[in-house]
C-alpha cells in the first residue's frame, strides 16, 4: 500500500515536471505555479536526486553561536542533515525562499529550531541585520535567473573569513582548469537541455567564479543517479569557500 502511494506521489512530481515551469510570468510567479501542486511530495522524490546536501552541511566548521543563511532554502528539508552539535553552535538561522508554497512547509520545521526564522524574499536582493558567520545555497544556485547578483549578495553579508557553501548541479566548461574534470560535448549539452524545461540552470560559469572569489576553498566534484532514467548519472559538485579576509 504504502509503494503504492509512494508511485502515486512521483507520478504527480512528474507530471508537473514534464509539464516544465511557466515561461510568461515573474520568477516568484513561476516558482510558485510549479511547485505548489508538487510541494506535498517534494521532498521524498529529491531525496534520490540531491545528493550531497548531508556531506555538505556536516562538515561545515561552525563557530560557536553562529548565524547562518540558507538561500533559495525551500522547504527547509535540508534544516535535518545538521548535526545535534552543530545545532548546539548556532544562535540564529534565517531560511530564505521565493516560493510561498515551499515557505509554508518550512515554517512547519520552525518548532523544531527556536532560531530559526523562515523569510519570503529574493536571494539576490535580501540582507540579514549585520554580517552572518555561513551563507549556503543548496541546489538553488542553478534556479536564479540572476545568479551573480546572488553570489555578490551572500558574499556581502558574510563575514571576512566566513564560510560559503554550494552543493548543486553543474556541467564543466569545454576546457576546465587543471585538476577540474571535463565533461563531454554530449553532457554538456544535455543537463542544462534537460534542466532548463524545470527552470534549473547547469551553468559551467558557476565554478569558476566562485572559485575566483574564493581562493581559498574545497572541492568536491561527483555525479548522481537520476530516479526512474537507470543508466544516467547527472554531475554535481560541493563547493566550500571562505570569504577573503582584506587589510
Amino acid at each position: 500500500m504504502r509503494r503504492l502511494e509512494a508511485l502515486r506521489a512521483d507520478a504527480g512530481v512528474l507530471l508537473s515536471l514534464v509539464r516544465g515551469m511557466p515561461r510568461n510570468a515573474t520568477h516568484a510567479e513561476r516558482l510558485q505555479a510549479f511547485y505548489a501542486p508538487q510541494a506535498a511530495h517534494y521532498d521524498a522524490f529529491r531525496e534520490r536526486l540531491l545528493q550531497g546536501r548531508r556531506e555538505l552541511l556536516q562538515g561545515l566548521d561552525l563557530p560557536r553561536g553562529a548565524r547562518v543563511v540558507e538561500l533559495g532554502g525551500g522547504t527547509g528539508r535540508n534544516l535535518e542533515f545538521f548535526t545535534p552539535a552543530q545545532w548546539e553552535r548556532i544562535a540564529r538561522f534565517e531560511l530564505v525562499d521565493l516560493c510561498p508554497a515551499l515557505i509554508e512547509r518550512a515554517q512547519a520545521r520552525c518548532a523544531q529550531h527556536p532560531q530559526l526564522a523562515v523569510v519570503q524574499a529574493d536571494a539576490t536582493r535580501w540582507r540579514p541585520q549585520g554580517l552572518i558567520d555561513c551563507v549556503y545555497f543548496s541546489y538553488a544556485l542553478t534556479m536564479i535567473p540572476d545568479w551573480r547578483a546572488a553570489i555578490d549578495n551572500a558574499l556581502a553579508m558574510l563575514k571576512p573569513g566566513g564560510l560559503f557553501g554550494v552543493v548543486d548541479f553543474y556541467v564543466s566548461e569545454a576546457r576546465p582548469a587543471l585538476g577540474l574534470r571535463r565533461h563531454g560535448a554530449l553532457s554538456r549539452w544535455f543537463w542544462p537541455t534537460w534542466f532548463g524545461h524545470d527552470g534549473v540552470h547547469p551553468n559551467p560559469a558557476h565554478l569558476p567564479l566562485l572559485r575566483e572569489r574564493m581562493p581559498q576553498h574545497a572541492l568536491v566534484e561527483s555525479d548522481a543517479a537520476v530516479p526512474y532514467l537507470p543508466g544516467l548519472r547527472v554531475p554535481y559538485y560541493r563547493f566550500v569557500g571562505r570569504k577573503p579576509v582584506r587589510d
